[in-house]
Order: structure tokens, then C-alpha cells, then sequence
């Protein structure tokens, strides 16, 4: 009998591909890695030279758009497809929503929710990082905080009266960057860690995407507390998916139901 009632739980193991980039993402992959209910794939876009990775199969790299990922989802033998890419990675939602349909299978996305300001907060909202390096150029020099990716630098050489600090996970490209003081770092930062880079480097204003999340949030709140500008760059907009969730608890409990509601295979 042990052996029977192990049977349905490996032939029934549910094949999810997560698209990742985020905590979130990373968070859902570690909790599926040791549940012989699923069978998790961990997917990166290959932007992040040193990539965190969750422990379970992964890859690095394109799928050749909406049709080259609908392909490989077949072949694979998907079952669910996890959205839980950067919130400014529209392109890659795009190809998912996509994919997931001309595969026929369900598809999530993880939608962590924007930052909105709070008394004391001092922002200006940008379109793009073309309209907020376009914000800077009439400005007496200044140091600014630039918290982007390293693909987001390149509009800031139209001000280079201004002192850049760029913070990011990998090293840019110098020639599509301003002069710069060059951070690297990654995620999660301690509220005491950016008052204390505010100030190390004589900070006059942060330009930063409206990420999301607490792993970056502190920043904000070391700027309100200094009086800093901000320049909050807007989300794009996000292409429809089937559902949507904020946070890697609730994506547990909905590929939870999703396993749950399988039909048992035969011979089970």
C-alpha cells in the first residue's frame, strides 16, 4: 500500500516554469524546490551577470519571444506559468500572456504593489528614464542617486554637470554610463545602511523606479527623513494576465489549488 500511495504523488507532480527576477520569484521557487507535488523550473533573462539562484533546475537566457516560449512550454510539458519578473520587464509579461495562451495553460503573475508617497515625501514623477534624465538638465550640479539598472543610465550623459552615484548588482558598460561613483550591491538594504549612504555622499536628490517591495523601500524613507527629492519613475503598463496575486504567498496557495484541481492521471 506504500507504494501505491506514493505513486499518484510523483506521476501527478504538477511542472511549473517560473519566470524570475525578483524576491518573490526566488521566494516561490525555494518553497516548491522540496514538494514532490511539483516539478519547478527557475528562469532568468540573463541581465544579472551574477545571478541568485534558488536551488531547483534553472536556466539563463532568451526564449525567442511569445512563440519560441509557447514552444518551449509544450515540449516541456508545462502545466503553469509563474510571472514573477521585474515589474518594468513589459516585454517579458507581454511574451507570458502570449505564451500561456496559445499553450492553453494557466498563467500568474506576481504584481508586487507600487510605493505610493507619504506625508514628508518630496517626488516628481517621471514617464521613463529618458524624461527624468530630461528633468535634470537645467539644474545647477547637483549629486544625484541613480538606483537603476545598468540598461537605464544611458539618457543621464545628456546632464553631465551633475555628480552621479549609480547603485547596481553588476558593472555597466562605461560608455553607456555618466561619470560616475560606482555601488555595487544588491538587495535588501537596512534604513540605517541608506542614511548613512545619503549622507556619505552628500546626496541632493534619488532617481529610482517605483519597484515596489521592502527590500528596497528603505531608501525612501532615509530620503523623506532627509528632505531629499525624489524622481519616481512610473511603472509600464502591465499586459493582462489570468490572475494576478502581491506576493509569493499568495502564488504558494494558488498553484496549491491548481494542484489540487488536477485531474488524476490514468491508472492512478
Amino acid at each position: 500500500m506504500a507504494t501505491g500511495s506514493s505513486r499518484p504523488i510523483r506521476s501527478r507532480a504538477l511542472r511549473v516554469l517560473i519566470l524570475g527576477g525578483t524576491g518573490e520569484g526566488f521566494s516561490l521557487a525555494q518553497r516548491l524546490r522540496n514538494d514532490p507535488r511539483f516539478v519547478a523550473t527557475y528562469s532568468l533573462a540573463g541581465v544579472t551577470r551574477t545571478p541568485a539562484l534558488p536551488g531547483i533546475m534553472h536556466r539563463i537566457g532568451g526564449f525567442g519571444g511569445a512563440a519560441g516560449l509557447a514552444d518551449w512550454l509544450e515540449r516541456e510539458g508545462i502545466a503553469a506559468l509563474v510571472d514573477a519578473t521585474h515589474p518594468y520587464a513589459a516585454t517579458i509579461s507581454r511574451n507570458a500572456g502570449q505564451a500561456a495562451a496559445s499553450a492553453a495553460i494557466p498563467l500568474l503573475r506576481i504584481a508586487r504593489p507600487p510605493w505610493t508617497s507619504r506625508p514628508g515625501d518630496r517626488w516628481t514623477k517621471a514617464e521613463d528614464t529618458g524624461h527624468a534624465a530630461r528633468m535634470l538638465l537645467a539644474d545647477a550640479p547637483r549629486t544625484v542617486l541613480l538606483t537603476l539598472g545598468a540598461k537605464d543610465l544611458v539618457p543621464f550623459r545628456q546632464a553631465p554637470q551633475h555628480r552621479y552615484v549609480i547603485r547596481c548588482i553588476d558593472p555597466p558598460d562605461a560608455d553607456r554610463t555618466p561619470p560616475a561613483v560606482l555601488l555595487l550591491d544588491r538587495g535588501p538594504f537596512r534604513l540605517q545602511d541608506e542614511r548613512a549612504l545619503l549622507a556619505r555622499h552628500c546626496i541632493d536628490i534619488l532617481v529610482t523606479k517605483n519597484s515596489g517591495g521592502d527590500a528596497t523601500a528603505p531608501k525612501l524613507q532615509a530620503a523623506r527623513e532627509a528632505g531629499i527629492p525624489v524622481v519616481m519613475i512610473r511603472r509600464p503598463e502591465a499586459a493582462p494576465a489570468g490572475s494576478e496575486v502581491p506576493d509569493a504567498a499568495a502564488a504558494w496557495d494558488w498553484i496549491e489549488r491548481l494542484h489540487q484541481a488536477a485531474p488524476a492521471p490514468r491508472g492512478a
